[in-house]
């Protein structure tokens, strides 16, 4: 009976130290997450999650990585925010718009006319202040899912079967729009009849007629191939099309404090370098458009815009909530 236990003791022994010896090779196992955004990898979206699959890798020395799935492979944006939630998802990018359909406070990004150009765009979304305010803002009012930095596709512009010159050109258009609290404050101040709808289904409204204009930017008009049904493109530059990263719960709490580190570092090097390269693939999708036959309206008349869109501004980030206040706050603060 003792020579029985002895062995049993032995065998035990063994399992224990195979184990723990085994356990430091599980750990340098490569981890690779799934990363989903809804646009084509051909658009800003694929260059934000090369920037943050490469930063990630040379960090991580190669143990975290990223799988893409872009094209809405995973569902497009209001379902990969629940996939988020679930733990589903570990990584994706949402438009800031679509985000406020779970943290409202978002849509201080949809207001319209508060960007001065290009550059101060640009500059906002690297800054540190408002990237913070805007990560604080959904940590506090969503569960199951966070923010991890900002990027930008760019300005969103007006596109439809006419050219739209100035406010008046707009008046009594039916304009699919995304649905947040400020597109259908500000769209009517302009006014329009505002319509929502899935992204996928733009297309076919537009072709049918079921709304007669949409707003997005070039990039996404041109990987969409919309200027078939849509063929004239107004550089309007109402509203900044940004974006956001997120990390789902479940992933971002399974991470060691140094992983965590470097995938808050890989998301930081995406609002550093993303902007400049987004804003360039804009301009280089209008001159490409150009060339294809579409009509691109330049010089538009955007003062009856502003005037309109301007005293809607304070009004509606008082109304989002006192982060949107400050986030507003600080967007006009960066030089």
């Amino acid at each position: 009976m003792r020579s029985i236990g002895l062995i049993r003791f032995a065998g035990a022994l063994a399992a224990v130290l195979l184990a723990s010896a085994s356990a430091p090779a599980q750990a340098q196992q490569p981890r690779k997450f799934t990363f989903a955004y809804d646009q084509p990898k051909t658009t800003a979206y694929g260059i934000a999650a090369d920037i943050f699959d490469a930063k990630l890798k040379e960090l991580s020395g190669g143990k975290l990585s990223i799988d893409q799935f872009p094209g809405a492979q995973l569902g497009q944006e209001p379902v990969v925010l629940q996939k988020l939630r679930t733990g589903d998802i570990d990584f994706a990018i949402t438009s800031t718009a679509n985000a406020s359909t779970l943290a409202p406070q978002a849509g201080v990004f949809s207001l319209h006319f508060i960007f001065r150009d290009k550059d101060h765009l640009a500059k906002t979304l690297a800054d540190p202040g408002v990237s913070k305010a805007f990560r604080d803002m959904v940590k506090e009012s969503v569960q199951g899912t966070q923010v991890l930095g900002l990027m930008t596709m760019g300005m969103r512009n007006i596109y439809s079967k006419k050219e739209i010159k100035s406010v008046d050109d707009l008046k009594g258009q039916k304009v699919r729009v995304q649905a947040t609290k400020t597109e259908d404050t500000h769209f009517p101040a302009y006014g329009t009849q505002t319509v929502h709808m899935p992204f996928g289904e733009v297309y076919t409204s537009l072709q049918t007629g079921v709304v007669n204009a949409a707003e997005n930017g070039i990039n996404v008009y041109l990987a969409n191939k919309h200027y078939e049904v849509a063929p004239i493109l107004s550089i309007t530059e109402h509203e900044a099309n940004n974006n956001c990263i997120w990390v789902s719960d479940k992933t971002w709490n399974s991470l060691s404090d140094q992983e965590k580190q470097w995938v808050q570092a890989a998301a930081d090097e995406v609002s550093k370098k993303e902007p400049a390269m987004g804003l360039k693939l804009e301009a280089d999708s209008a001159e490409k458009l150009k060339t294809m036959g579409v009509k691109v309206v330049d010089g538009v008349d955007k003062t009856g815009f502003i005037k309109a869109a301007t005293p809607i501004q304070d009004q509606l980030a008082k109304e989002l909530g006192p982060h949107a206040v400050k986030i507003l706050d600080l967007v006009r603060n960066v030089k």
